[in-house]
């Protein structure tokens, strides 16, 4: 684990660190904050969030960043890596009085340099519908705080929507509005939509449509934060009960739970296809969960407080599933063909992903990049790489690797792209030419190679399972799994492997699996939430102490990752390579990224 030493380094405040990309560097001139840049004394305030958005004007300047700090929202042209924030002059700021901005989230579907649409949740419980371009308040919901009157905690746009909108209260209610209807004069009345496993969905009866269209309640306190899945199909929320909850959001219907380890849960995230999602809060754990097998599959452990954001990097996730890149050389050479692939790689991430469940045989290497940030003001970089996830994938397609792997004459450099990813995890290319299977399986003792191997046999000996998963694990730096007694782990395994495979499409069976979730000391052994010896533990790649106030926002940009403190400062951090760019190029194409 990459932590600080004693003394004077556990203040210190980093200005950049190295990964096998390279090094990532902070932008002091590339700051954002209130124009005075002196800290906000952030007691009783709620916490800083950042929102983007590309407006694609023609100049090439065409993100745009709005952040709160304490009272006051502001929005301004984000120059990123390529020229210093002018903080003199914002596009808009706003100064609100007895309430205070939570959150908020841009419209990218209907977003235009002349227009765009911005919802900002309030700690009074209204949502504030603005144009900060035109300079415009649209429409304010919730106005007489009749349908709720705790603090917002999250708003987004629903995926593909112009007019739908979604925002969750302190209360633990979700509520769906749509631009278009007004709110009504007096208190809504609901009507019993759909009920299950701690939770519950209304309709809103009245004679004319109005607001909300629907109220969702979910869990037992505080619903902290939510997130849509990539295809905007399925919604994940997590709550101060310390459950995260998925739901099919069209068919209204719990798809999986997963309980924290103790605590509440406060941030989630999906990976880009929307295979694996990640929660983090007040276990100091980041979690992560596989909306396939519904089940955890791996923690990770480098915070020393609470996690506040959990986010994945889209631009660092990595598929190889055809020719490997091969390295040779020196470091230095091996993080410039890295920077060389970079970009092409995040431009085909997505569409790559997607075809990861296709039948096409050929192996399959797969690194996952998210990142944390907390209240230990801490940066943490996780790699999620194909040794976790291989063991975990359905039956059918195991075996397929498997026999690929080693019934067959495999690809070229087939054994090679099984270890891409373990290989650069650790910026080490000695292993370019990796030995056979089988040779190396005999060195990884069978219980540390994987926790389901037993269950996950089916037809298959032991023998090829191990070597198969070896390939994979020998050469993963950062992943380190509990010693445990075997006999007893594989017992425990058989009858959780089950499980997780009955409750996998059945919201039925698996409320079977979820009547003792009230009492943590029930649930804690079972599926809903494994002992920490039952699934690897990963460490951080990096683990950087970067504020000196609880950091709260953490969002991936395609040159820069982007940090904000409670403090009120708005950090960028200039990928590898990315430092020198000029500001004469157009940069209005690019993503805005994901904002999480």
């Amino acid at each position: 684990m990459a932590a600080e030493g004693g003394g004077k380094e556990m203040n210190e405040i980093k200005t950049q660190f190295t990964t096998r990309e390279g090094v990532y560097k902070l932008l002091a001139h590339s700051e954002y904050s209130r124009p005075n840049r002196v800290p906000f004394n952030s007691q009783g305030s709620n916490p800083v969030k950042v929102s983007f958005v590309n407006v694609n004007d023609q100049s090439g300047n065409g993100d745009r960043i709005c952040f709160n700090v304490g009272r006051e929202l502001y929005f301004y042209i984000y120059k990123g890596v390529r020229k210093a924030a002018d903080l003199s002059k914002p596009i808009d700021k706003r100064i609100y009085k007895g309430t205070q901005p939570t959150c908020h989230d841009f419209n990218h579907l209907t977003a235009t340099a002349e227009s765009v649409s911005l919802l900002v949740g309030f700690s009074a419980g209204q949502v504030q519908l603005i144009d900060p371009i035109k300079k415009e308040t649209s429409k304010l919901f919730n106005e007489e705080r009749l349908i709720d009157k705790s603090r917002v905690t999250c708003v987004k746009w629903v995926p593909g929507s112009e007019s739908l909108f979604l925002v969750s209260h302190a209360s633990g209610n979700m509520y769906l509005y749509n631009v278009e209807h007004t709110c009504g004069t007096t208190a809504p009345h609901y009507q019993l939509l759909k009920q299950g496993e701690n939770y519950s969905v209304h309709t809103c009866k009245s004679k004319s449509t109005r607001n909300p269209l629907l109220k969702w309640t979910v869990g037992e306190g505080a619903l902290n934060e939510f997130a849509f899945s990539p295809d905007g199909k399925f919604l994940a929320c997590v709550s101060q009960d310390g459950f995260l909850r998925v739901f099919n959001f069209d068919a209204v219907e719990l798809h999986g739970t997963m309980k924290s380890y103790f605590g509440g849960l406060l941030c989630v995230c999906w990976s880009p296809d929307g295979k694996y999602i990640v929660a983090g809060g007040e276990d100091d754990l980041v979690t992560v969960w596989s909306f396939l097998d519904c089940r955890v599959i791996a923690r990770g452990h480098g915070h020393k407080s609470w996690v506040s954001v959990v986010a994945f990097d889209h631009y660092t996730t990595s598929v190889e599933e055809s020719d490997p890149m091969e390295f040779s050389g020196s470091d230095e050479d091996f993080q410039d063909q890295m920077i060389h692939f970079g970009r092409d790689r995040a431009n085909s991430t997505q569409s790559r992903l997607s075809k990861r469940n296709s039948t096409d045989s050929r192996p399959v290497s797969v690194t996952y990049r998210f990142g944390s940030v907390g209240q230990d003001t801490q940066l943490c970089l996780w790699d999620l790489t194909e040794d976790i996830l291989f063991p975990h994938l359905p039956l059918s397609r195991t075996r397929t690797h498997t026999n690929v792997m080693n019934a067959t004459s495999p690809p070229a450099g087939a054994t090679i792209i099984t270890n891409t990813s373990s290989n650069t995890t650790n910026g080490n290319n000695s292993g370019a030419n990796t030995p056979g299977v089988n040779s190396v399986s005999t060195t990884l003792p069978r219980s540390n190679s994987l926790p389901h191997s037993a269950a996950s046999g089916g037809g298959i000996s032991s023998g090829i399972m191990d070597s198969a998963i070896a390939t994979g694990v020998s050469k993963f730096a950062t992943l380190s799994l509990h010693d445990r007694k075997e006999r007893h782990h594989e017992k425990d395994h058989k009858r959780n492997h089950s499980m997780g495979h009955i409750s996998s499409k059945s919201s039925d069976k698996l409320n079977l699996l979820t009547k003792t979730k009230s009492d943590p000391a029930k649930t804690l052994g079972t599926l809903l939430c494994p002992r920490m010896e039952d699934v690897p533990l990963l460490e951080p790649l990096i683990c950087k102490k970067i504020a000196h106030e609880r950091l709260t926002v953490l969002i991936f940009l395609e040159d820069c990752l982007v940090t904000a403190c409670q403090e009120g400062f708005i950090c960028t951090w200039a990928r590898p390579g990315k430092v020198g760019l000029l500001s004469s190029q157009n940069q209005a194409s690019s993503p805005s990224g994901t904002v999480v």
